[in-house]
Order: C-alpha cells, then sequence, then structure tokens
C-alpha cells in the first residue's frame, strides 16, 4: 500500500476487519515488522486521539516514531507555488518535503480544510505534495477532506457491536448533522459515508438540513432524509457530528454555517426514536451542542470503545504498508 486515503486503499472489508480482528487479539503480534523503520507523524491542526493511537500502533509493530507539529516545532511553511515568500513563512513545502522524506520510511499527515477555497480543499494540495515529492508512502491522519482512520476503527465498532448474520439484516446506521459553533470539514462525515456505504452489511441513513449535502463521491448513494425523526426510526447506531455547508447546491456557502437550528442536538427524545441504538460520535465532542450528557454517558454511548479502536485501525494500516516496503527490498 502506497498511500492510504479513502476506502478503497484497504482493499477488500472483510480481510481488513479480520486483520483488524486478529491484531486486536494480539497488538505486538508482528513487532518485528517495523523494527528499524521510522514514522514520521506531521500535524498542521491540532491532534489527541490521532496523535496518540497512531504512536502507538506504530511501537506496536516496532516503529522509531518522529512527531512533528508543523506549527510549533519548525519554520512557518508557505503551501502555494508561485508566492513570492517576502512574508512570515520562511519555508516552502516542496523542499520541506523531500528533507522530511530523508528522515523516515512512512509519513503520516494532518492537514484541515481552509474552509475558503473549495476546489483548494478538495483536490487535497497539501496531502497530494507530500505523496508527489516526499519518495516515501503516505496515509491521511485526516486531510481537508477525509479521515479514513477514523471511519475505518467506525466500522469495526459497529462490527463489534452488531451481527448481521444472527440478526438476520443489514445494520441500519445513521449519520446525523448536529447544530455547532465553530465552521467544522467535512472530512469526517464524508469518509464515514464512504466507508458505511462500501460495507455490504450496512444501510446507511443520512440526515441534515437542506443544503448541508455531502460531496456524492463520498455518499455512494446513500439515502438522504431531510426529517431527523423519520431518519432515526428503526435505527442500530446514531453517528452525530457537524459540518459546515459543502458548498454542493450553493458554492458560495462553502464552508459557512448555514443553520444553527438545535433542535438538531441528539437527546434522550431522539434516541428514543431508535431502535434502542448505539451512540456515536468521533471526539471531542461539545457537550449540549452536539449531544447532550445524558446520551454520551449513557450504557448505549460507544465513543470510547470507538477511540480505542484508533489504535486498531492504524495497526492495520501500517501493519500494510511496512509488508510492502519490505517485498519492494
Amino acid at each position: 500500500m502506497k498511500s492510504f486515503i479513502n476506502v478503497e486503499d484497504i482493499g477488500p472489508l472483510e480481510k481488513a476487519l479480520a486483520e483488524a480482528m486478529e491484531i486486536k487479539a494480539d497488538r505486538y503480534r508482528y513487532q518485528q515488522l517495523g523494527k528499524n523503520k521510522t514514522l514520521m507523524m506531521i500535524f498542521f491542526n491540532n491532534s489527541l486521539r490521532t496523535r496518540l493511537s497512531t504512536q502507538k500502533a506504530a511501537m506496536n509493530l516496532g516503529m522509531n516514531v518522529i512527531v512533528l507539529d508543523v506549527n510549533a516545532g519548525a519554520w512557518k511553511l508557505e503551501t502555494e507555488r508561485g508566492v513570492i515568500m517576502d512574508g512570515d513563512k520562511s519555508e516552502h513545502l516542496l523542499e520541506a518535503i523531500p528533507v522530511m522524506g530523508c528522515y523516515c520510511d512512512v509519513i503520516g499527515v494532518r492537514s484541515f480544510a481552509g474552509l475558503k477555497d473549495r476546489g483548494y480543499d478538495y483536490a487535497e494540495t497539501v496531502l497530494q505534495q507530500f505523496i508527489r515529492y516526499s519518495g516515501r508512502p503516505v496515509f491521511a491522519m485526516e486531510t481537508a477532506t477525509v479521515h479514513p482512520l477514523q471511519a475505518f476503527a467506525d466500522l469495526i465498532t459497529i462490527k463489534e457491536h452488531f451481527d448481521s448474520s444472527k440478526e438476520g439484516r443489514k445494520a441500519r446506521v445513521v449519520l446525523t448533522w448536529a447544530p455547532h459553533c465553530r465552521a467544522l470539514p467535512q472530512a469526517v462525515p464524508n469518509s464515514f459515508a464512504q466507508w458505511m456505504t462500501a460495507d455490504k452489511d450496512i444501510d446507511l441513513v443520512i440526515t441534515h438540513p437542506r443544503g448541508y449535502e455531502l460531496d456524492p463521491r463520498f455518499t455512494g448513494g446513500a439515502r438522504v432524509e431531510y426529517d431527523q425523526r423519520k431518519a432515526f426510526e428503526g435505527a442500530d447506531f446514531i453517528y452525530a457530528k457537524n459540518w459546515s455547508n459543502p458548498g454542493v447546491t450553493n458554492a458560495g456557502d462553502y464552508g459557512k454555517i448555514t443553520c444553527e437550528d438545535r433542535s438538531w442536538t441528539v437527546d434522550t427524545e431522539h434516541m428514543s426514536w431508535t431502535n434502542d441504538a448505539k451512540f456515536m460520535h468521533c471526539l471531542p465532542v461539545r457537550r449540549n451542542l452536539i449531544v447532550t450528557d445524558d446520551v454520551i454517558e449513557s450504557p448505549n454511548s460507544l465513543v470510547i470503545p470507538e477511540a480505542a479502536n484508533r489504535e486498531i485501525s492504524c495497526s492495520v494500516v501500517l501493519k500494510r504498508i511496512l509488508e510492502d516496503l519490505r517485498v519492494e527490498i
């Protein structure tokens, strides 16, 4: 695996999920695979779960780890070509990237959307430069448009808490928009929709205010229901997440908050519409804005097991990358 960005990069989902369960049963089974290999984790944005889970996964596989916080531990980087660098940015990413590649074997990149230029964000400009110029395998630790490690962990969590063969039906999963006080990117909902629709045992419904439609390239034909109550009826899993306007129906709205309706906050009444559904969120979460205290603290909340599975999803991805590196040698 040369890069990991979208669900197709992981190959057959059944095989990847089986590998995840194998690693979860013995996290140090492949400890020799990463011996004398170095992972460089590059953060353009803040992180808690991604930083900790990725570093732990790499250590489980025997890797050395270098963590670079670009905003706190490096020169300010220019990311666009053709710019006259007479401002506060001292180094261009096009020189920095190959230098970084000299010191590691694998690179993980975390870089959020700017939410100003949809074309720039959805072209994954920063991530693609790492893929092109680093000379190393690159995986996404959340980018402008996707967060595949999170979505993979979400899928693992759903599989652990729903046996489709026992139930004799598909798991009914609902991705619901929820209000927020800040404009957030679409990376998490994009990847969640992409990974859920790729699994034949999951029936995904997406619910959000009109105008918040996600890019069709990620939703895979999932049903959209604008009535949140109808969407919740019979659901086995509720995945709450805010995202700013994706600008699909109106490009001028991209990255803006065009709805502040707090009736979308997931509370006990909302959960009563479901089939005793499990609650999920990627964290961090704004309590009593995205979800109420009683829901996130309920026995049906999976937010902690979901976060724990971030270590597992990353372990599978790094294992695949390291196996390919060994074949090349």
